[in-house]
């Protein structure tokens, strides 16, 4: 069988906006990042099967982070839970509103949907946040909402390029929620938040010591991007079931299945993206 991928460019412009999900793309398959970041194809296949059931969860989720936005910036949650009008959603809304999540309330700064973005060489490196509540002059809490039907291990999502990404970027762009003052490490924790298991967060405080390592190693991850000129295949072709662009690489042409996506697959099959959601209307 000929090959799908002709012709593809080999270089990412200068200057590159990375974020966590473009990192991760690269960590886990070069090439999906080539296909995704620098060609920006379009997806050619679904994610998994049933699709329409795949896509009404990932909406749910959507929603859900929209919902938990506007509730941050004050719109009264007898309203907002009028459009939590699926099982799914109105679990996770109950589950949001009766978790303490760590007393937001008595935290001085909220900053729910805040993006914050900073130089990595000649390149940025850019995060949007679900929320950072920042105490006064103690801690900085990064909330990140999550909605999947199986809670994953603490141990894997501590390596997740979101985890690395996330704490250490507050560091290099958070000053001006800490009085101009630089966080250090040891103020800031990272908090995913399981919106189907509320009672079971994963914490994840940090050290100067792995602020040194994830800042080093974001450095290096960056400028190996930028001196590829060939992206291979990842290695790990169960990757590829669930990769929208197995066509393109004749990975398969069959979706894999919903139920059988394990949290190694189902982490950030879609990236959260609130430029494409359009505002709550009452």
């Amino acid at each position: 069988m000929q090959s799908t991928i002709v012709n593809l460019k080999s270089q990412i412009e200068s200057p590159f906006t990375f974020s966590q999900s473009s990192l991760q793309d690269y960590a886990d398959c070069p090439r999906r990042f080539q296909l995704r970041y620098i060609e920006q194809l379009a997806w050619p296949a679904v994610e998994t099967e049933p699709a329409l059931e795949n896509e009404r969860r990932q909406q749910e989720g959507l929603l859900f982070h929209r919902l938990a936005q506007q509730h941050l910036i004050g719109l009264p949650a007898e309203k907002l839970a009028r459009l939590a009008n699926t099982p799914d959603l109105n679990r996770w809304w109950d589950n949001y509103l009766a978790s303490d999540l760590r007393g937001l309330k008595d935290l001085g700064g909220l900053y729910p949907e805040l993006t914050l973005s900073a130089p990595l060489g000649e390149h940025r490196l850019l995060a949007k946040y679900d929320l950072i509540a920042v105490q006064s002059d103690k801690k900085a809490f990064i909330y990140d909402w999550k909605t999947y039907r199986k809670r994953p291990r603490d141990e894997w999502m501590a390596a997740r390029l979101q985890t690395r990404v996330y704490r250490a970027l507050l560091i290099q762009a958070g000053a001006h929620l800490n009085k101009q003052t630089r966080f250090q490490p040891e103020q800031i924790e990272m908090i995913y938040w399981y919106a189907d298991f509320p009672a079971e967060p994963a914490r994840f405080p940090y050290t100067a010591a792995q602020y040194k390592r994830d800042w080093d190693t974001l450095t290096g991850l960056i400028a190996e991007i930028a001196a590829r000129r060939n992206f291979p295949l990842t290695a790990d072709e169960e990757k590829c079931a669930y990769c929208p662009y197995r066509s393109y690489c004749e990975r398969g042409a069959e979706a894999g299945i919903l139920e059988e996506m394990g949290e190694e697959t189902e982490l950030e099959s879609i990236e959260v993206n609130f430029e494409q959601i359009q505002e709550i209307e009452f």
